[in-house]
């Protein structure tokens, strides 16, 4: 294959990464046959989810991990350097290289790119076994380690700590702007946002989802008087956190604070999602009590609405009990897995032509 149709077919499967409400917060420039010049921005601006850009940062992490098993495909190594100037502040740029490597094999990961997906649903209760949390768990090694919560106490307290993080989730404005800009309705598949039919929850509550975010005094008014909350988080949160396999963490060898830190632990958070998927497993993530536990410790406000920083609080305190002070600082990731039927409905992405450009 010519050297520049090998660049199109990795930059094909890398379009696939995962990123925060399918917000692909990337761009390609292609500068030669081998070369590319990967242009990330972060939604910080305009998302309580992405503090400090890192959550645009891990989405980037995972789009070179892909790049970089998409080009063992060709028989390419990867070489990505990070811009340290010259850069505007929210975006971020990497000068990646593919060269040839001779015995260089493909990875049993390639297949897995693009059926990668999110399952929102409830999952079978069996356990993984050990030769699958032992595969898991080598593929994020040697700095990186899971933390696995699997038994039914374990599983019920973490879906419940998930429904009490999403109280909070659903009745703050801030959280609500987010929400209501990400869902595309009436769709199984959407290639920039996230269709409603794989949110897991039921047509009756997706039409009511659908008509309270469509204005914040409906969210206010139903969560108020009629208990606006209780259906999503049983459906999206109750019921799936305790029907899987088992929660699980991804914690650093040391807590996170730099862009590179970030990004690497994107890297370590796909090539664990992929070895999940090749594995036959499903897997949700659950990134929102991370994010607000750092909001919290750093002392830094994440909504103006009376109460929802207590209630975060709380919910916090409970996610240090299940996984420890030290880990909590350290984790990256979380989420959870088991064994389950591929979702019927899931994110897309945009195709390849409307990626190609350094416009952000």
């Amino acid at each position: 294959m010519p050297a520049e149709a090998g660049l199109r077919a990795v930059l094909e499967l890398a379009r696939w990464a995962p990123s925060g409400d399918n917000t692909q917060p990337w761009r390609f420039e292609v500068r030669g046959e081998r070369e590319v010049v990967v242009h990330g921005f972060d939604t910080r601006a305009h998302c309580v989810y992405d503090l400090d850009g890192h959550a645009s940062e891990m989405s980037l992490g995972a789009l070179l991990e892909t790049m970089a098993i998409a080009a063992t495909g060709q028989g390419w190594a990867m070489q990505a350097h990070r811009r340290t100037g010259g850069v505007p502040s929210g975006r971020t740029a990497f000068d990646v290289r593919f060269e040839p490597e001779e015995g260089l094999r493909p990875d049993a990961l390639i297949g897995c790119i693009a059926s990668r997906s999110v399952q929102r649903r409830a999952m079978r209760t069996r356990r993984l076994a050990a030769a699958e949390k032992q595969a898991l768990e080598a593929a994020v090694a040697p700095h990186y380690r899971l933390l696995w919560r699997e038994r039914v106490a374990e599983r019920l307290d973490m879906a419940r700590l998930l429904s009490a993080v999403a109280r909070v989730r659903l009745s703050m404005p801030e959280a609500w702007h987010v929400h209501r800009e990400v869902i595309e309705w009436n769709a199984r598949y959407s290639t920039d946002r996230m269709p409603d039919q794989s949110l897991g929850v039921d047509a009756l509550t997706r039409q009511l989802m659908r008509f309270v975010l469509g204005r914040w005094e409906r969210v206010r008014f139903f969560n108020r008087y009629l208990a606006g909350t209780a259906m999503p988080r049983l459906q999206m949160d109750l019921i799936p956190g305790l029907a899987c396999g088992a929660h699980f963490a991804l914690v650093a060898a040391r807590e996170p604070h730099t862009i590179d830190d970030h990004v690497a632990a994107g890297r370590a958070m796909q090539r664990f999602w992929l070895t999940a998927t090749r594995l036959g497993l499903s897997l949700q993530p659950a990134m929102a009590p991370l994010i607000f536990a750092r909001y919290l410790r750093e002392g830094r406000r994440f909504s103006a609405e009376p109460g929802m920083e207590a209630a975060a609080a709380q919910a916090v305190r409970r996610l240090e009990a299940l996984l420890g002070g030290q880990a909590l600082r350290a984790a990256v990731f979380m989420g959870r897995i088991g064994e389950g039927p591929a979702p019927r409905s899931r994110s897309l992405r945009r195709p390849l032509q409307q990626l190609e450009s350094v416009e952000g």
